[in-house]
């Protein structure tokens, strides 16, 4: 009796799918090269500049320690500024945050006019919104604060009218048809299934503003990243390596702090 033939393994995947993985692969390729040759950008222009690199490394160490005294004023202003603009974004997207959730905001017109003006906000990037300050407020911390004041309030609200929408409804009901009104219904039934996370969210906020507040100095709007801008400037490499050591440093101790801060409240 003869053996049956092992069967020819088939493909993990069917022909039409590789077909389309092949064209899409393609493409891509087609889009990058396009692109290329219309910004004269390759890839290779960057391992030509390698050794740029290392003569830029070669200027910025040793950092100058003896600049770190000039460093913590504008470092204390930079945190300061990430502060008083979460705390003011904070307050402000807690109503905004309510009546952009259609969970809570039943007038169609009302949610939708404020989902627009939201979105609105959060296609305006900061450090636009840091340029538009200084011009009109003049150089100095408080146009970067109004500029991160308003970059937080889009990203608050987004990620809480998100979180809203997917509560669970069942407490609100009761406490409507037990008579609560809109305020008790707020306190009573969303705040308590919302308020871990909104903490979480704030914090987050604030590490983003960390960061963002030290890029919007390089426009003028106060912090250490005008003090790095006028270093860099000047050309002053080892102290510019100074002030971007202890940056680093700031931000990593506070972004472990805050992450451990979430997930105790998570």
């Amino acid at each position: 009796m003869n053996k049956p033939s092992p069967s020819v393994p088939k493909g993990i995947y069917p022909t039409k799918t590789k077909i389309i993985v092949s064209l899409s692969f393609i493409l891509v390729i087609g889009f990058y090269l396009i692109s290329s040759i219309l910004t004269e950008s390759f890839i290779f222009h960057f391992f030509a500049k390698i050794p740029n690199i290392f003569t830029l490394i070669g200027d910025f160490f040793p950092p100058d320690w003896s600049y770190i005294n000039q460093v913590w004023p504008k470092l204390m202003e930079t945190i300061q500024m990430a502060i008083v603009a979460t705390t003011v974004a904070v307050i402000i997207s807690i109503p905004f945050s309510l009546l952009t959730a259609n969970t809570v905001t039943t007038n169609t017109y009302v949610y939708q006019l404020m989902r627009f003006i939201l979105n609105i906000l959060r296609t305006i990037p900061d450090i636009i919104l840091a340029v538009v300050f200084v011009g009109l407020f003049g150089i100095g911390a408080f146009s970067g604060i109004v500029a991160l004041i308003i970059f937080s309030v889009g990203i608050l609200v987004k990620l809480m009218s998100e979180i809203i929408e997917t509560i669970d409804m069942n407490p609100t009901e009761a406490i409507r048809a037990t008579g609560g009104n809109g305020i008790q219904t707020i306190s009573f039934a969303i705040v308590p299934q919302v308020l871990p996370q909104f903490i979480s969210f704030s914090l987050y906020v604030f590490e983003i503003n960390i960061r963002a507040s030290l890029v919007l100095g390089l426009v003028g709007a106060g912090g250490i990243g005008q003090l790095l801008n006028k270093e860099i400037n000047f050309l002053n490499y080892p102290a510019v390596s100074t002030i971007i050591i202890i940056v680093f440093i700031v931000v990593v101790i506070i972004d472990y702090i805050s992450s451990k801060l979430r997930e105790g409240l998570i």
